[in-house]
């Protein structure tokens, strides 16, 4: 395998033999990490952007569309991972990475489901403690991916997202070396079905059925941490909410979704009555940790507005 053509491998990774992209990160590691250690100077920090860099590596191996360039867009990646930890910001595509840009109105899960890679990837993601992999799912597999959002949504100082990131990564790599010739779930089929269930609890909310499609996938005992910092105990409250949105004119649309076993993320538009356009805040996130296939513990977030989104 060592003297094996890297296009070759590159071409074998995409046709779902998950080895070759171990290889590949192998054997250009030192030189992912010199890049970061040249930008960052700092060891730690140098090992988090190269263990980033991998991650998103193995989501978007398909994507790469020179397999002779391989090397130079893995230091790509890891530059790009140096400039986001430098600026603290979220990601922002630059040189050779703008072919990688999600296209418009994409759902950031579709570069997973499209790979064979899919499942190998949730697999190592779902052996994460639920901590770790609620940040790693916000991280890269929604758009929620600001460190402070990151934080907002978990209701954690923005250290402590740093802090299980690093974590995560580390232990991801490592699992998904341990892991990459075993059988895996069908992440993609996982998806659809909570996809589905998404959809049609929201239909049911747009023709006043909410809380007898709530019934059926939620605890009586749900507890929901709402944007304002206000918690509430059951299905009574959230009924109450939907249906007063709805009744205001409020439409909800399913945008994207990010599903392990036990902990599924959606992002939804909230679209406002023409009478009334700023009546609600322009989407909302819903991070929802199931127990036993019900969700016992929903927690809502309303990512910032965009400057066309702001009242003037």
């Amino acid at each position: 395998m060592r003297d094996t053509d890297e296009a070759q491998l590159v071409r074998a990774a995409r046709g779902g033999a998950v080895e070759c992209l171990g290889v590949l990160l192998a054997r250009h590691r030192a030189g992912m990490v010199a890049v970061a250690l040249s930008l960052l100077g700092h060891r730690p920090a140098a090992e988090d952007a190269v263990q980033e860099a991998a991650l998103v590596a193995l989501r978007r191996i398909g994507d790469l569309r020179d397999p002779d360039a391989v090397g130079p867009w893995l230091r790509a990646i890891v530059r790009n991972a140096c400039r986001m930890q430098l600026r603290g910001a979220r990601e922002v595509p630059v040189d050779q990475l703008d072919a990688l840009a999600l296209p418009a109105g994409a759902d950031p899960a579709d570069l997973v489901d499209r790979q064979a890679t899919g499942d190998w990837v949730w697999r190592a993601v779902h052996e994460l403690s639920p901590a770790l992999r609620l940040v790693t799912m916000l991280r890269y597999f929604t758009d929620v991916t600001a460190y402070d959002q990151i934080a907002a949504v978990c209701g954690v100082p923005v250290g402590t997202v740093r802090s299980r990131l690093s974590q995560a990564r580390a232990r991801l790599a490592e699992a998904l070396l341990a892991t990459a010739d075993q059988v895996h779930d069908d992440a993609a089929a996982l998806r659809r079905a909570r996809r589905r269930e998404a959809v049609e609890l929201l239909e049911a909310a747009h023709r006043g059925r909410f809380a007898e499609a709530l019934a059926q996938t939620y605890a009586p005992s749900v507890t929901t941490s709402w944007p304002d910092g206000l918690r509430s105990r059951g299905q009574d409250f959230l009924v109450r909410v939907m249906d007063g949105d709805i009744g205001d004119g409020v439409r909800y649309r399913l945008t994207d979704v990010a599903a392990d076993r036990d902990i599924v993320i959606l992002r939804t538009d909230l679209i406002s009555p023409p009478h009334d356009p700023f009546h609600c805040p322009p989407s909302a996130v819903w991070v929802k940790h199931l127990d036993g296939g019900r969700v016992g513990h929903l927690r809502l977030f309303h990512p910032p507005a965009r400057a066309d989104q702001v009242r003037t």
